[in-house]
């Protein structure tokens, strides 16, 4: 763990402000009405960040003009009551989308993006392996198991499949790392490769599509890079095909 540079902060200091021990019971509108009259004393706010979902809750970033306005709000803000609860501020450790967009433009912004979504699925791939680990550890024991020392004897039953769902876990397609290649499935019959080239051949770095000869509804798609290959699955996946217009499943190739 980093140094603590001052009451609590670990980051280096930059234009977003990490504010987390939030009142989780607050409705979202009200709280982020609160922290906006409360930061703005500070400074120019111009994005301010708090969701609804799960992991998110008690915690939101508060997007500054400029460094300074964010160092002056950790420094009289920090362990602030609010909702009955003392803040724990500290600088957020990446940039968020309203500095990238004020201080660059809309392709470093798209980059940006790419780039986190990127982390957020490795952490996901990360997380999910280590489950996989986790099932598939056997449970400790101190003491001996005895059938140790019997001699082996044929298993009833031997060659049939583990009910045991922990025998044969495997990361869930949602989960698998970013890579250059995705996985294309439940496509209808009737799409080629000149069809599927038009959809997936708009993206940065796209290099060809694959399709499998024995098995209809998959196919392969290819390119130069991670970058292009997220941007495609983010803005294909669930893309209804067909004249059922039947949503096609979009994932990262199984390495």
């Amino acid at each position: 763990m980093a140094a603590a540079i001052q009451g609590g902060v670990t980051q280096p200091p930059n234009s977003t402000v990490y504010v987390k021990n939030l009142q989780e019971r607050i409705k979202i509108d009200d709280l982020k009405e609160a922290l906006t009259e409360i930061f703005s004393e500070y400074g120019t706010v111009i994005d301010l960040v708090a969701k609804k979902n799960l992991k998110a809750r008690g915690q939101a970033f508060v997007v500054f003009e400029d460094v300074e306005s964010a160092e002056r709000a950790i420094k009289e803000v920090q362990g602030f009551e609010l909702f009955e609860k003392p803040m724990l501020l500290d600088y957020a450790k990446t940039r968020s989308d309203a500095t990238v967009q004020k201080e660059g433009d809309e392709e470093e912004l798209e980059l940006h993006k790419r780039r986190r979504l990127a982390e957020k699925e490795r952490k996901q791939a990360h997380q999910a392996a280590e489950e996989q680990k986790r099932l598939k550890r056997p449970a400790v024991s101190t003491a001996v198991d005895a059938t140790a020392a019997r001699p082996a004897k044929a298993a009833r039953g031997a060659g049939l499949k583990s009910s045991n769902p922990a025998a044969g876990a495997v990361v869930p397609d949602e989960y698998l790392p970013p890579n250059k290649i995705l996985f294309v499935q439940n496509l209808p019959e009737d799409y080629d490769v000149d069809g599927l080239t038009q959809i997936f051949g708009r993206f940065e770095g796209f290099r060809e599509v694959r399709l499998v000869p024995s098995r209809k509804g998959i196919a392969f798609v290819e390119y130069e890079a991670e970058a292009g290959a997220i941007s495609a699955k983010e803005s294909t996946s669930g893309m209804g095909l067909g004249a059922e217009s039947k949503p096609i499943k979009v994932t990262y190739q199984r390495q």
